[in-house]
């Protein structure tokens, strides 16, 4: 493994026996032992080289750039493989500067640039490979509304039927922690079943909440989201309920994917008049 890391959009680096440097900002960048990664340090400031750090303290010290993050989306990052702490005897983590640095580099992607795990770890591995990353997006190329929608339709499409998860997993799965799913729950966004679990859709909305809050909107902002939605179900209802209501079993059953089309075609509307209303602004 190469110990030159190329340059990239996030500044040159420079051999790691070479000492601290300074990124666009002036604040120092610590090579890791393990991994040759130099993002943008996290909060100014420097940990010893070889100093091992607890899950704690490395939510404090990332706070200071990242306050949204959680131990609990330091774990998820974790079970993605997006980095891999040492573990004492007794299975506490212990994280080196070099994994401080990758889920800096991580956050810093996610929130800046927009970019999916899948393709913050092919940067990852590039850089470990001595290559430059790939090219980030521009604000040119980024899909607009429409094709978010569309990717959200698709995504919520590929979820099994009846899947169902545990309340440590939907926190894991939307990298969110206890105190925000509470308050989804307080604001009627997300809400498990009768048994206590969250089906496909929940994960979908807990996700995108999720999104939102990392610009600021909590959900007491998102209320009339929520209402718009009850009134579009409420729509779609006045449609399918005729059919639902029908002896015949082909019919009831083109109820359900006539309510399924309308639902798409609503969202999709939705995003097409945000989309106009975002360029008429412009």
């Amino acid at each position: 493994m190469s110990t030159n890391t190329p340059s990239s959009s996030l500044g040159a680096a420079t051999p790691a026996s070479s000492g601290p440097q300074a990124d666009r900002g002036g604040r120092g960048v610590v090579a890791g032992p393990r991994q040759p990664i130099r993002p943008d340090r996290p909060g100014g400031r420097r940990r010893g080289g070889d100093e091992l750090l607890s899950i704690g303290a490395v939510l404090t010290f990332l706070r200071d750039d990242f306050p949204e993050v959680t131990i609990s989306k330091i774990r998820f990052l974790e079970a993605e493989g997006l980095v891999e702490p040492q573990r004492t005897p007794s299975g506490y983590r212990k994280f080196s500067p070099a994994d401080v640095e990758r889920l800096a580099y991580v956050l810093r992607m996610q929130r800046d640039h927009y970019l999916p795990l899948r393709v913050i770890r092919e940067h990852l591995d590039a850089i470990e490979r001595g290559e430059a990353p790939p090219a980030l997006p521009s604000a040119d190329t980024r899909p607009g509304p429409v094709e978010e929608a569309d990717r959200e339709l698709g995504a919520s499409a590929d979820v099994p039927s009846g899947v169902r998860l545990g309340r440590a997993e939907l926190l894991a799965a939307a990298e969110s922690g206890e105190r925000e799913l509470s308050e989804w729950e307080s604001y009627g966004l997300v809400a498990p079943g009768p048994d206590g679990g969250y089906d496909g859709e929940a994960l979908q909305v807990a996700r995108l909440v999720a999104e939102l809050g990392r610009y600021g909107l909590e959900p007491r902002h998102l209320r009339a989201m929520k209402a718009a939605a009850d009134r579009e179900i409420a729509l779609v209802e006045q449609v399918v309920a005729p059919l639902r209501r029908h002896r015949n079993p082909q019919t009831r059953a083109h109820a359900e994917a006539t309510a399924r089309e309308l639902a798409t075609l609503s969202v999709r509307l939705h995003a097409a008049m945000v989309q106009a209303g975002l360029r008429g602004r412009g």
